[in-house]
């Protein structure tokens, strides 16, 4: 079976962790870049005291294994002409340009589709085909409004420190392009479609959407606790001063927590809505008990009773605690995975490639 061809003309996080995706179930996936703009612009986004490896930076690395890096100027007509060479036998091409600039480039769907019927193309905007405005997640989540419901009661609004809406939507673009390629299989046709920013961040808001929906309850900050269920979210401090997170989504296992800490009196938080309604009195009443117990003690209790719980844990701590299916390894060099279903073979990728890497390889094959 051939190898799935895909041609990202993409950048930034949404688009290429799509291309990634693809890499990690064995499609052969080549990144277009513009030498005039030193290429995919995350390649300089260094953070502050990082010496960066060529021009490949930590934050490049998180979205662009498996890949090769062909460094060309689009808008020179004989170097898109390998472009168009290459759509021919491609099968997916990944986009993620603002309005009208892949028309300007040619490399839009309906110039490549006469190049190649039955190629499918993907592409990510920001708000749609028809805006031309410049979508980047941290303004879509102050748009959708994500900020307005996310920090303290009471405090500024807070973007979340992941660029969560370009992941949502590379998922969502994701998913578009395995279900053209299912109806490619049937009617043997192409397709394009688009993912805006704003409509995966709206789709997103799931049930603190329908809070105002159906419920005409307008939802608003309210730090880590759950506008529909308590305990769930909220954070207590333990005898050797870690932080527990609780996630209690049911009465039962609202029961064994009490049983737990032995708290015997529970009427007035015997229903989640009761818990809702007496969220205070109930965390004072967890507090003063949690604080009793070791951490890891208690812990290993609540997990035995299968009370949701956890411990807060640093970004470093999870992941030298992390499972083997995470990470992407070569030439000392560790990634992580877009795609961790277990079920699938765990391929090897080739590391995050170097501006242009792979030009003679890519342009050789071709004649």
């Amino acid at each position: 079976m051939k190898k799935i061809k895909i041609i990202e003309l993409a950048s930034v996080l949404a688009g290429p962790s799509v291309g990634q995706f693809f890499a990690e179930l064995g499609a052969e996936v080549i990144k277009v870049e513009s030498p005039k703009t030193g290429g995919d612009v995350t390649r300089s986004w260094l953070f502050k005291g990082e010496k960066g490896n060529g021009t490949v930076s930590a934050y490049f690395t998180s979205v662009n294994w498996g890949k090769k890096s062909l460094s060309i100027d689009l808008s020179n007509k004989e170097e898109r002409a390998i472009v168009y060479k290459l759509v021919k036998n491609a099968d997916i091409v990944i986009a993620s340009y603002k309005s009208g600039d892949a028309e300007k480039l040619g490399v839009d769907y309906e110039t490549l589709k006469a190049l190649n019927p039955q190629l499918i193309y993907g592409q990510i905007t920001g708000y749609g085909l028809n805006n031309p405005k410049v979508g980047y997640d941290a303004v879509i989540q102050a748009e959708s409004g994500f900020m307005s419901i996310n920090g303290e009661q009471g405090a500024n609004p807070l973007k979340m420190p992941v660029a969560l809406i370009d992941v949502l939507a590379g998922h969502q673009l994701k998913e578009a392009l395995l279900v053209a390629l299912i109806e490619r299989m049937e009617n043997g046709n192409g397709k394009f479609v688009q993912v805006a920013l704003i409509d995966a961040a709206i789709s997103a808001l799931v049930n603190q959407g329908a809070n105002w929906l159906v419920g005409q309850n307008e939802p608003k900050s309210m730090g880590n606790l759950h506008p529909n269920i308590a305990p769930y979210g909220e954070l207590f401090s333990t005898k050797d001063g870690r932080q527990l997170l609780l996630a209690v989504g049911n009465d039962k296992q609202f029961k064994n927590l009490c049983r737990i800490l032995e708290i015997s009196d529970i009427a007035q938080f015997s229903t989640n809505q009761e818990r809702v309604v007496n969220r205070e009195e109930l965390n004072e009443v967890l507090s003063a008990k949690i604080e009793l117990w070791a951490s890891e003690e208690l812990l290993e209790k609540l997990v035995y009773k299968q009370v949701p719980a956890g411990l807060v844990t640093t970004v470093k701590e999870a992941l030298d605690q992390g499972e083997s299916h995470w990470f992407l390894k070569t030439d000392g060099l560790t990634g992580l995975r877009s795609f961790v279903a277990s079920g699938f073979d765990r391929l090897s990728l080739s590391p995050p490639p170097q501006l242009g890497q792979h030009n003679q390889e890519i342009i050789d094959a071709l004649d």
